[in-house]
């Protein structure tokens, strides 16, 4: 048995001074209510969109921090903008190819049709404004 604590004590030091290459480097994860996480990876870190999942490797050159997209990630975008671009073209031949707006007549009196429609709608109102005077006044009153 006392050849054995050599052996265990041996182990257990070399568990616990391992290389730091063994040795996994947490995560800098930011605070509650913050966007990003970031790890240590090698010449930068990984930072991590904590809202879209997005993940990016940032490294610093010459004092600016310089982010790039995972290559998944990128073809996503490259893919989103494509769909994007095709849906507008879409909606611009549709848009050109639809009823032209009526053209604005600024302080430009009503034409004879709009005149007539809206002294329609008036006398219209005016008439049922007078019945319901008529239902609501009292026997033998005049109006």
């Amino acid at each position: 048995m006392k050849e054995a604590w050599p052996i265990l004590l041996g182990i257990l030091l070399a568990g616990g001074f391992g290389s730091p290459a063994a040795a996994e480097t947490p995560p800098i994860v930011a605070p509650e209510g913050e966007r990003f996480a970031l790890t240590p990876a090698e010449g930068g870190y990984v930072r991590l969109n904590k809202e879209t999942g997005a993940v990016s490797y940032c490294s610093v050159k010459d004092g600016v921090t310089v982010c790039r997209l995972g290559a998944e990630e990128r073809a996503a975008l490259e893919a989103e903008i494509d769909r994007l671009r095709k849906e507008n073209a879409a909606l611009k031949a549709r848009a050109e190819a639809g009823p032209a707006p009526p053209a604005a007549r600024p302080n430009a009196a009503p034409t004879e049709e709009e005149f007539e429609r809206a002294l329609s709608f008036t006398e219209r109102f005016l008439r049922r404004i007078m019945r319901l005077f008529r239902e609501e006044a009292p026997p033998g009153g005049a109006l």
